[in-house]
């Protein structure tokens, strides 16, 4: 699991370098702890891979004051877990607390983790890891974009990441901010 732990982390720091996140961004990360460990999606849940994987996001997350967004499973309708501090006005707070069967093993680690944990219906993210296929698409931003990595793989879990930028509109005479992420 220290290997886990240790791919996590590195793979945030790239994540939050190439997706030029800044602090008070929200980081949404989509977990299967089975996939992790060489199971298929929720059906062997791990709390040990779950911990592993939030102990090392949430060390470079917290230190740069980014905000961590734990996806729930499909049993709680992808509900995300949140830090109250991130809550805004445009979230629907709902009423569930995640366990390791109903809610997933990584948001069970965050509700349990958080100072002031809740839950909300949606967000729109600025950047997401999806480890193992947990499909973090609707509760990002548009548009996403893509990001490699220099690992595919946390434990045996396939890794996808994407940032988020400002839809380009207009037409060929438009001009576009490049510096932005």
């Amino acid at each position: 699991m220290n290997d886990v732990k240790l791919t996590a982390q590195k793979m945030t720091q790239e994540l939050i370098e190439k997706a030029g996140l800044k602090q008070g961004d929200i980081l949404v990360v989509g977990c299967s702890s089975s996939e992790i460990v060489g199971e298929t999606i929720g059906k062997n849940s791990s709390m040990d891979a779950a911990k592993a994987v939030f102990e090392g996001i949430y060390s470079v997350v917290k230190e740069k004051g980014i905000f961590l967004a734990a996806q729930c499973c499909e049993h709680l309708n992808r509900a995300i877990i949140i830090e109250k501090e991130a809550l805004k006005d445009s979230m629907t707070q709902v009423s569930v607390r995640p366990v390791s069967n109903a809610g997933g093993s990584f948001a069970t680690t965050a509700w349990e983790s958080f100072s002031n944990p809740v839950a909300v219906e949606e967000i729109k993210a600025d950047a997401g890891m999806d480890i193992g296929n947990t499909l973090i698409g609707m509760h990002l931003k548009r548009v996403a974009v893509p990001v490699r990595l220099s690992a595919d793989k946390i434990g045996k879990a396939n890794l996808v990441c994407a940032r988020t930028r400002a839809k380009y509109i207009g037409g060929p005479r438009a001009q576009y901010e490049t510096s932005e992420r």
